[in-house]
């Protein structure tokens, strides 16, 4: 069955994007053992909602003409919200920058906002959550299955 030639395509920036990232933890990742600072796990939850938006992008196209790869990029695209899911919860358990405190279980069991600049990281997880809750049932999200052995 011939297919359609594909457009032309724009310069790649993902190899960009991912020498980046191996340059910064090249250059930034202390060798003593150091928690994760706000700072970069926000920028690390930032990273992984856009990667998120461009397998999205990928899926859904993928889907509709190669079923067994569309099933692995959905698969895929479930992992990465749901470590996206697990940075935002980081976020929010790693100390106050200035105090050095760590929030306390009441704040944590109310998931009270923390007001700005943290907020972003909440808003960015809700506006990218409400894409999601479209694209995925909750059983998705919350299976442990890979679909690695489906095909």
């Amino acid at each position: 069955m011939p297919t359609e030639p594909l457009p032309e395509l724009a310069e790649d920036f993902v190899p960009f994007a991912t020498a980046a990232l191996d340059f910064h933890r090249a250059i930034n990742m202390p060798v003593a053992p150091v928690a994760a600072s706000r700072t970069e796990l926000d920028a690390l939850h930032a990273h992984l909602v856009a990667l998120y938006g461009l397998l999205d992008a990928h899926t859904v196209r993928t889907a509709q003409i190669a079923h067994a790869e569309g099933d692995h990029l959905r698969a895929c695209r479930t992992r990465l919200w749901q470590a996206a899911e697990h940075l935002h919860a980081a976020f929010h358990a790693a100390p106050h920058p200035g105090t050095g405190r760590h929030p306390t279980r009441e704040a944590c069991r109310t998931r009270l906002p923390e007001g700005a600049p943290e907020l972003t990281v909440c808003q960015r997880q809700l506006a990218a959550s409400a894409r999601v809750r479209r694209a995925h049932t909750p059983a998705d999200l919350r299976d442990p299955f890979t679909g690695l052995t489906r095909h």
